[in-house]
């Protein structure tokens, strides 16, 4: 999972594109990079880190130029190198810069038709280098001297038609504009904001909605699903459908862990939704253990706090802040290693021990992924004192790897594949454990937008909604992706010399 953005204004963008990375450094604190443009040359600054410590002074300053789009990463498949950090950038036609949410799942077939065929060099394992080189050749294809819009559109015509997987992008095409696209199934985020200054009309495009309304934006739309916008040099909007049959299948797992919960994305609230997967929950404690003896509903910090409260609320049960988090460590669940993940765990979350003391107590998480945090999280309750440990996911299990840019990996490293939420239960070490149901998970994110007629849900059902999944290429994500293939690259990543642009 990853954040992007794209600014085109009257004034200088780089604080701004550099606070909008901030806002959505949630969604990726592996790598962040940002390039501006400013009289047709580009400006580019990009590196292994957190927005903070890659972007100092001396580099905001040369970051000149009214326009510009930003990135920041987390790694799936790819590796962690430095040379992996967007934006990705080549200088035929027009010099070309491109930033990517998401994960072509034909990514293989693509990048053997672009070195091959179209004689095109990549200098990374990145899908978003074929991505944005497939864009390029498309472009150079057409053939004029300078890009029109007709050009543009026609090149995000013919990405939809050469590639699948999930992919919300910002491109920059120096002296043109700034290019938003979304995939024909809208699985990952794009939001277009506006705002008026005194020198004209000014326009953002980011991953999620808290990024456009903290720098000052009014949110306009979502991009929607198979889209392309353009907002030229000159400040102007331009909309075209590129694909031939888009639908709208948002991503359930956004709402349920990755997206801020003051975001909201497709007119779908996140903390509103998150809030009704409370509520089902509560529901469904209530029909299926309705003499529960829970004294006390403790959420996991952070994601699940909402879903907790709301839990508390419909069961008449005391609602406590439990533990304390170091806000200092990294989101366990993007972690490159299991390893990584085992240590951080007791840095990141200490109890507070008289809130479980002798108490019956009803843990509350976003979801169970590979379960080793939940055993460490349930073991620290006991240690604290809890006389019983209960634990509630708000999501249904994860059985299943995502293909569509979030780290849900080889399935044997996620707990609940193959397992009963009994096992599941029992490999957690908790007292009860209770999941919830995928049709209310559902209903919850679409009470938001009844438009939505279904969601990609592949990491709780096993349906892929590209169609093009098959166990040939789940077995290859599954290997590429497992934390001993991380970890090897890792090695590889800091001793192999990267040609870095």
């Amino acid at each position: 999972m990853c954040g992007i953005i794209g600014i085109v204004a009257q004034t200088a963008v780089n604080q701004a594109i550099y606070d909008g990375l901030t806002v959505l450094q949630h969604r990726g604190q592996d790598a962040t990079g940002m390039v501006t443009a400013d009289n047709g040359r580009l400006y580019m600054r990009k590196e292994n880190g957190m927005v903070r410590d890659v972007f100092a002074q001396q580099h905001m300053e040369r970051l000149r130029g009214n326009m510009g789009i930003g990135h920041v990463r987390y790694p799936t498949a790819g590796s962690s190198a430095a040379a992996e950090a967007q934006p990705f950038y080549v200088n035929s036609p027009y010099g070309i810069t491109l930033a990517h949410n998401g994960n072509l799942t034909n990514a293989d077939l693509l990048r053997q038709a672009l070195t091959e065929d179209e004689l095109r060099h990549l200098n990374t394992d990145s899908d978003s280098e074929v991505l944005l080189n497939v864009f390029a050749g498309e472009l150079q294809r057409i053939g004029r001297v300078r890009a029109a819009n007709e050009d543009v559109f026609a090149a995000v015509r013919a990405v939809h038609r050469r590639c699948r997987g999930a992919y919300a992008v910002v491109a920059m095409v120096t002296d043109f504009g700034v290019v938003g696209f979304r995939d024909p199934y809208g699985i990952r985020p794009l939001i277009i904001g506006v705002r008026e200054s005194l020198l004209g009309t000014e326009y953002v495009l980011a991953s999620e909605s808290v990024a456009v309304s903290s720098l000052g934006f009014r949110v306009l739309r979502d991009v929607a699903p198979g889209e392309a916008v353009i907002i030229d040099r000159d400040g102007r909007l331009h909309a075209r459908q590129c694909a031939e049959a888009p639908q709208l299948t948002p991503c359930l797992f956004e709402l349920v862990y990755f997206a801020r919960p003051d975001s909201i994305l497709d007119d779908i609230s996140v903390h509103k939704c998150r809030m009704r997967m409370g509520e089902k929950l509560a529901h469904k404690l209530h029909r299926v253990w309705p003499d529960h003896d829970i004294d006390v509903v403790i959420p996991i910090p952070d994601t699940s706090r909402t879903a907790a409260m709301q839990m508390a609320a419909e069961l008449g049960i005391k609602y406590r802040e439990g533990f304390i988090k170091n806000r200092y460590i990294a989101r366990t669940f993007i972690m490159p290693g299991q390893g990584e993940r085992k240590r951080s765990v007791r840095q990141k979350l200490n109890p507070i021990e008289l809130e479980f003391d002798g108490k019956n107590v009803l843990l509350v998480d976003d979801s169970i992924v590979r379960g080793t945090t939940s055993q460490q999280i349930v073991q620290l309750a006991r240690d604290a004192g809890a006389r019983k440990v209960y634990f509630a996911s708000a999501a249904p299990p994860v059985r299943y790897p995502n293909v569509y840019g979030i780290d849900i990996p080889n399935p044997q490293e996620l707990i609940a594949h193959g397992r009963s939420e009994q096992e599941v239960c029992e490999l957690i070490g908790a007292d009860w454990l209770i999941y919830q149901d995928l049709d209310d998970l559902k209903d919850a994110a679409r009470e938001g937008n009844p438009g939505i007629t279904e969601f990609d849900a592949s990491c709780f059902d096993g349906q892929y909604v590209t169609g093009d999944v098959d166990q040939p290429y789940l077995d290859h994500i599954g290997q590429a992706r497992s934390d001993g293939a991380k970890q090897l690259r890792a090695v590889a990543a800091r001793d192999e010399l990267q040609i870095v642009v």
